[in-house]
């Protein structure tokens, strides 16, 4: 869909990386390495979101006596639509974890699925994303690698059974509520959910 909107795969590859790090600079030659891309296209594309100031220019200046001058591109967070177009990858990227979501359900019993650290901009947070459920480890880390081949960066998660997910509940465990706790995007919830209920009950 992207593609079609922008016109160019590299294109639309290089405008995630940006928008998703906007404070990161990369060199031409990382940009190929990351984006797997030929570095003609890569060249392209960057003239032609630096002539759309979508990205500008830096330098880096190294410490040796001749002080050469390394060339970076980064995310030109000053560019007057930049939020409508960091919106537009952000809602794209929500159709991303939708499919996500629905792979990891066909690939066992899902019971909690949470999106945060990255995807939320903490960069504190301990993990990128919570997965709660029953699943053969090589089928679910499959689909984490290939969910994380289209953010172009490594991808933090952890993956609980329910029943040490309740065992570390019950016990306060720090790691886990320090996720639970934060700012995050819960995607599939059929265990907190069923806590409240039976805490209601109990009250009651």
């Amino acid at each position: 869909m992207l593609e079609q909107l922008f016109g160019s795969q590299t294109r639309v590859k290089l405008l995630q990386l940006f928008l998703n790090n906007p404070e990161d600079k990369y060199y031409v030659r990382e940009l190929t390495r990351v984006l797997n891309s030929q570095i003609n296209a890569v060249r392209r594309e960057l003239q032609n979101l630096e002539t759309m100031e979508i990205i500008r220019v830096v330098t880096d200046e190294d410490d040796n006596a001749q002080k050469s001058r390394q060339k970076f591109y980064q995310s030109n967070v000053k560019f007057i639509l930049y939020p409508e177009l960091k919106s537009i990858i952000q809602k794209s990227q929500f159709l991303l974890n939708k499919k996500f979501a629905n792979s990891l359900k066909k690939a066992g019993k899902l019971y909690y699925l949470a999106l945060t650290g990255f995807f939320v901009g903490d960069k504190d947070a301990p993990i990128d994303i919570l997965v709660v459920g029953r699943f053969k480890k090589k089928s679910v880390e499959r689909i984490l690698k290939n969910f994380e081949k289209n953010f172009r960066r490594e991808i933090n998660y952890t993956i609980l059974d329910k029943e040490e997910f309740d065992y570390r509940r019950s016990v306060a465990d720090r790691f886990l509520y320090s996720i639970l706790d934060s700012e995050k995007i819960v995607m599939i919830d059929e265990v907190m959910n069923t806590l409240s209920e039976v805490t209601n009950e109990e009250n009651n």
